[in-house]
């Protein structure tokens, strides 16, 4: 008999519900996530669904991760251990990424793709801005004379075309002249991304939607996959996803889509509320089941009347719209009555003066924790349309003044940052030149306020260097500003190099002293710091920079600061968010509403109450959406604001637990007349029947989410030194100076492709032609991502190792089973994973292989290494048994640059010795867990190839 636990009919029924269409329609606080967990243990336990026909499309990483722990954990209260993470769990995006690498010898793409995010993908177009503007009539289409907004909108006309599967054949042939320029900018980006072999976050689904339906075997293949789809935030969803989960469900129709209509908020990225609206109809009559969640155990019952109030208030001063049909009639229901006499939905307010408004909330806050109703700052949450605007961050300046941290990470703070002003500051007075421009005003493409903010980082710098405490620090700048200004070679370091250097002074070393176990506030410098190396070092990478030279440091340092970094303070940058902990202690969140989904907090102000409903689309897009897009409009154009706008608060008030309070400081404008009829109905704090006494505050859930450890990628990394594993692991430091494995890949990659056709039972087609296609396709492709070349004797020695690979096989290919396996399993507390080169053998043994593409070493010489390589294999044998069953035998290092002698190292299969590897990787797991990064390296060669060698020296 299945334990349904505290499940309610409704959730039982979901739960139950297996075959066919299912829409589960989850209000706020409903227990949808709960629903999802213990369906999936259901199909498992009660049903006999193997994990690995199970699909999962979750609107975040963060959701999926926290599914996959809490399916886990399920499992394991009910003694059944099956590999979960066989399961295809993710958001949409990774999901339609790994079918692709799982097939991409029928797509477009080559090896060694480089994913674009949204920065990226604009500073692509950006960097090819002049092809664009050669096109006939484009002026006609944008409306931009700045080359970045131009390359701004570009990106979002190309994602949303490429989404809703648009094609460029058939706008070529419309007659409006700016149509046909969007089919020649259309065509133009596909072209830059094939040639240079790219993919962004919108192609990726599209390469996904064309990989499966133009290829029949791989579309059954997956189709016998997976047998239960089930979609998260199917509100959000657009039509090129809708697409892609009906064809992988094929006939079967198991699908199960969960979502709440009311809160659809990103229509902006092109996602349609009528996905969710019309999932019924797409099946005959009665064959779909509708599922309503409505009893919400998250809010006190004021709140949730609140919101119920706010989703029918229709009807008011100056503005009426009807849902129609483009809602789902739903009441939410409290799980139980409120005990309160006090209101749980309040408001508190200034008149028209701001100082005030700042200190009202202070008071109240230090109110709530000075009386003991708070225990943490986490308890509390603001909600803001947007954390960027200047009200918001007054507000939580003013907050920090007074001694309460803000955690803001979206607030585009982080050139503000005092940590990365002094350092900006302190790389432009390395080059003399680039400050005596600056100090001119001699760059035409920066603003007043470029100038503005350079100066000030400048003036930062030179306050701080010249303190007598930081004299070495002065010293230092002016010997590398000397260099730079005289420079006649090329120095050993570039950008990112000098920055290393920097952090062998202060305030840099106390910075990178901070313990781990700090607070998100203290260990955001850091972290700031770690995201300052991997801005620079982007840079270097797309401008192929490795080191300063005579003849372009001038170009490349005004490129670094006048145009990369200035698109970078224009476009703002998001600081660090913790997956694992999303309210952090000691700290208020601010964030916007959109951010704040899926959340919840005991108390939440909303802010923003000054907003008015804005039309979201453009009329020309309109005109393409009649014209070419595969459906026709759902909603009405001129209703489509008011949709999206009480969507986004009912999203936002439906965030609290316990107290609900709406705050502005009240103007003429404020709050606008959308809200003026359940803002005035509501008390304020100041009144009577309010009483903070009477409240009982929850506390923020916690997020027990597994992280994933590898043995090359964290044990190794770990072992070899902690203190690395805490720059480049937790904080995300980029290594500079970390040279491209380009030899190796090459030899391991083009073994691949010989395994795969072998797997496919394509022998004959192992050739020595065919292999040296496959070999020069694959450097192709790797020397467009690694900016880097082999001599040709360097390449003639990798293409003799794997022909010398191939004919030691003597055509025998039989054994094979696997190729490049990806293993893992989920353990109580995180999950091991692997990459496993080749799996071989015969019935139920296999023996595991991994290559190397170098000689095989002197066994006694040697011996540490080839130690550090069994226990690797040790742990893959542990994966692969747990996961499939099968027993290994043996384990093999392949040495394919041995040229003689046996290529082989093998190591025979012993059960104990697995058990101590495991056993210590798990207690290297939990140092890792406990944040113990206290041990240096014990090899000066690896300190000595160690970007934070300067730091070290000093530490």
């Amino acid at each position: 008999m299945f334990d349904f636990g505290n499940a309610n009919p409704s959730q039982k029924e979901a739960i139950t519900a297996c075959n066919g269409p299912v829409l589960i329609i989850a209000g706020p606080g409903t227990g949808k996530t709960y629903t999802l967990v213990q369906r999936t243990v259901y199909l498992i336990q009660e049903c006999g669904v193997l994990p690995e026909q199970i699909f999962i499309a979750t609107f975040t990483e963060k959701a999926a991760k926290e599914i996959i722990t809490r399916i886990t954990n399920e499992l394991i209260s009910r003694d059944i251990f099956v590999n979960v993470n066989e399961m295809y769990i993710g958001t949409f995006h990774s999901l339609c990424l790994r079918i692709i690498k799982e097939n991409i010898e029928f797509t477009r793409l080559k090896r060694n793709y480089r994913l674009l995010d949204d920065f990226d993908q604009k500073y692509l177009v950006f960097q090819n801005i002049y092809k664009f503007k050669n096109i006939e009539n484009i002026e006609r289409l944008f409306s931009q004379n700045s080359s970045w907004k131009l390359a701004e909108e570009i990106c979002i006309y190309v994602n949303n075309l490429s989404e809703e599967l648009v094609s460029i054949t058939d706008l070529y042939s419309d007659s409006n002249p700016e149509i046909i320029a969007l089919a020649e900018v259309m065509s133009l980006y596909s072209e830059l991304i094939r040639e240079e072999n790219l993919i962004d976050f919108s192609t990726i689904q599209t390469e996904c939607f064309r990989l499966i339906s133009e290829n029949p075997d791989v579309l059954t293949a997956l189709q016998d996959k997976f047998r239960y789809l089930m979609i998260d935030e199917y509100q959000d969803t657009n039509y090129i996803q809708e697409q892609i989960v009906f064809l992988l469900a094929g006939k079967r129709k198991n699908i199960c889509v969960v979502g709440d209509d009311d809160q659809g908020l990103y229509r902006f990225r092109g996602a349609t509320i009528r996905n969710i609206l019309e999932f019924p109809s797409k099946f005959s009559s009665g064959e779909c089941r509708i599922i309503p969640l409505t009893i919400n155990y998250r809010s006190n019952k004021d709140i949730v009347d609140f919101y119920n109030t706010w989703m029918s208030t229709t009807d008011g001063s100056k503005f009426k719209f009807s849902w129609d049909k483009f809602r789902y009639s739903k009441r939410i229901e409290p799980h139980m009555q409120t005990t309160l006499s006090s209101p749980a939905v309040v408001k508190l307010s200034s008149n028209d003066d701001t100082y005030e408004w700042h200190e009202k909330i202070f008071n109240f806050i230090t109110t709530l924790k000075s009386i003991g109703k708070i225990n943490n700052y986490n308890q509390i949450a603001f909600l803001f349309n947007s954390v960027k605007h200047q009200r918001v961050t007054a507000l939580a300046n003013y907050l920090e003044s007074k001694g309460i941290n803000v955690y803001s990470p979206r607030s585009d703070m982080f050139f503000s940052r005092e940590e990365i002003k002094l350092t900006l500051g302190i790389l432009m007075l390395m080059f003399p030149s680039y400050v005596s421009g600056i100090e001119k005003g001699e760059y035409k493409f920066l603003k007043p306020e470029h100038y503005y903010y350079f100066r000030d980082c400048i003036v930062t710098a030179n306050e701080f260097v010249t303190k007598d405490e930081n004299k070495e620090l002065k010293r230092f700048i002016r010997a590398r500003g000397k260099a730079h200004y005289i420079l006649s070679g090329t120095t050993d370091y570039s950008y990112c190099g000098l920055l290393y250097q920097l952090f062998q002074y202060d305030p840099f070393v106390s910075i990178l002293n901070t313990e781990m176990s700090s607070g998100v506030i203290d260990i955001r410098p850091a972290r700031n710091l770690a995201l300052l190396t991997q801005i620079i070092g982007k840079y270097e990478y797309l401008h192929r920079i490795n080191v300063l030279s005579a003849k372009s440091i001038n170009k490349n340092t005004e490129r670094l600061f006048n145009l990369y970094l200035r698109l970078l303070i224009d476009g703002g940058i998001a600081e660090y968010e913790d997956e694992s902990e999303y309210a952090p202690s000691g700290c208020v969140s601010f964030l916007t509403i959109h951010q704040a989904k899926g959340m919840e907090f005991p108390i939440v102000f909303v802010d923003s109450l000054s907003n008015v409903p804005r039309k979201s689309y453009k009329d020309f897009m309109s005109n393409i959406e009649e014209k070419y897009f595969h459906r026709p409009a759902f909603e009405p154009y001129e209703q489509i604001k008011y949709f999206d706008f009480w969507r986004l608060y009912y999203t936002a008030f439906s965030r609290a637990q316990d107290l609900l309070i709406l705050t502005c400081d009240e103007n003429s404008k404020t709050p606008s007349k959308y809200f003026a009829e359940v803002y005035d109905e509501i008390p304020s704090i100041e009144s009577p029947c309010f009483s903070l006494n009477e409240f009982e505050f929850h506390n923020v859930k916690s997020t027990n989410l597994k992280d994933t450890f590898s043995f090359t990628s964290h044990i190794t990394v770990y072992e070899t030194c902690s203190r690395q594993y805490k720059f480049y692991k937790e904080l995300e430091f980029l290594p500079v100076r970390q040279s491209a494995m380009i030899f190796g890949t090459l030899v391991h990659e083009t073994i691949e492709d010989i395994h795969r056709c072998a797997i496919r039972g394509e022998e004959s087609k192992i050739t020595p032609e065919n292999i040296s296609d496959w070999f020069e396709n694959n450097y192709v492709s790797l020397i467009k991502s690694e900016h880097t070349y082999l001599d040709k004797p360097q390449k003639e020695a990798a293409l003799n190792q794997v022909l010398r690979y191939v004919k030691r096989q003597h055509g025998k290919w039989d054994s094979i089973k696997q190729a490049e396996v990806d293993v893992s399993l989920v353990q109580p507390d995180y999950i091991i994973e692997g990459k496993i080169d080749l799996i071989k053998g015969n019935n139920d043994t296999v023996e595991l292989v991994d290559f190397k593409s170098e000689k095989k070493p002197d066994m006694e010489l040697m011996r540490s290494r080839i130690e550090h390589y069994r226990r690797q294999l040790h742990i893959y044998a542990y994966l692969v048994e747990k996961r499939t069953g099968l027993k290994v035998s043996k384990m093999h290092l392949y040495y394919t640059g041995e040229e003689d002698g046996n290529p082989m190292i093998s190591f025979p299969y012993t059960k104990s010795a697995v058990e101590g590897t495991v056993s210590a990787f798990d207690k290297t797991v939990h140092k890792i867990l406990n944040k113990e990064f206290n041990q240096c390296a014990e090899s000066i060669k690896t300190c000595k190839n160690c970007d934070f060698r300067f730091y070290c020296q000093n530490y």
